[in-house]
């Protein structure tokens, strides 16, 4: 075997530099109006590949937002991803004004590239009024601040993990995520469809609470789907798996900052036919609930060899 021919060593990922200031986020949510109802959403920087699902739900819906009035605020959004989107390339958003009513405003927003469209979404916007109240409790899980976050994991375990999996962390990504349980790649067995994980936006956010809103659908298409592969011991860069988000829910009840911890609550009570069915609730640090997502993918898993 020639020099050129052997097997690259694996490197840790860098360590993620820290972020002050504006958060590295803000950007990639923002969307440009180019006429009415058109708006174009930029690619995050460095993108490559397949676009991050979560990005363009984000921006989808910072889309239908700027055809409200700004005292609504997004409180459901249902989204279904029709194909991949190109993470290197601007998206265009069409907006559809479905209805304004005294209380709830609905749009429909179509998400395209090439002239293709990679996803609908339906968002509805509602006026805060008074109303009955009450929640589930918070999961007892251990706080954010003594717990290693996922690239630290990957920086002292790279030696076992997929060059894939490093990949991931070699973006410099604008969401930090500090996992409450072991799974898949670091443990593969006795494990429940279940995932915890704290995460928050990088640097600061202003205080418009359509940019937070923004933010959690950003982060919301995260780690739902390990969820579903857990109890089989696999994760979305084993060489054998196909996996993608097929359809995307997620409800917002009250406020909150993205860019200060919010817990997420996953489970998965369902897979079958290579799909994937997964539930999400999400926490304040103070113990509100400020949020439920729901999603089923794809987990197909080829034959090996």
């Amino acid at each position: 075997m020639s020099p050129s021919d052997a097997p690259r060593a694996k490197t840790p990922p860098a360590p993620e530099p820290p972020v002050t200031g504006p958060s590295p986020l803000l950007p990639i949510l923002e969307v440009e109006q180019i006429e009415q109802d058109y708006f174009r959403g930029a690619h995050a920087p460095g993108g490559k590949g397949r676009a991050f699902g979560g990005l363009v739900v984000a921006q989808a819906l910072m889309a239908a937002t700027g055809t409200v009035d700004e005292a609504r605020h997004a409180h459901s959004l249902h989204a279904y991803f029709m194909r991949p989107g190109d993470a290197a390339a601007p998206v265009l958003y069409r907006v559809e004004r479905d209805r304004d009513g005294k209380s709830f405003d609905t749009r429909r927003v179509i998400a395209i590239q090439n002239g293709r469209p990679i996803l609908n979404l339906a968002a509805s916007f509602h006026a805060p009024e008074p109303g009955l109240s009450h929640q589930t409790e918070m999961p007892d899980v251990p706080d954010p601040e003594g717990l290693p976050t996922d690239a630290d994991l990957a920086r002292e375990h790279y030696e076992e993990l997929p060059e894939r999996y490093l990949q991931f962390f070699r973006w410099n990504r604008p969401v930090e995520i500090r996992p409450v349980m072991t799974r898949p790649p670091y443990k593969t067995d006795d494990l429940r469809p279940i995932n915890r994980f704290w995460f928050r936006a990088k640097g600061e956010f202003p205080g418009d609470a359509r940019l937070h809103r923004a933010a959690l659908a950003f982060a919301s298409d995260m780690g739902l789907l390990g969820a579903a592969m857990m109890p089989h011991a696999k994760h979305f860069a084993a060489p054998e798996m196909q996996v993608a988000s097929l359809d995307h829910a997620l409800w917002l009840h009250a406020d909150f900052r993205a860019d200060d911890w919010l817990l997420y609550d996953i489970d998965s009570p369902w897979a079958g036919g290579a799909r994937g069915f997964t539930r999400g609730r999400i926490f304040s640090r103070d113990g509100r609930l400020v949020a439920d997502a729901a999603q089923e993918g794809l987990v197909r898993v080829h034959e090996e060899g």
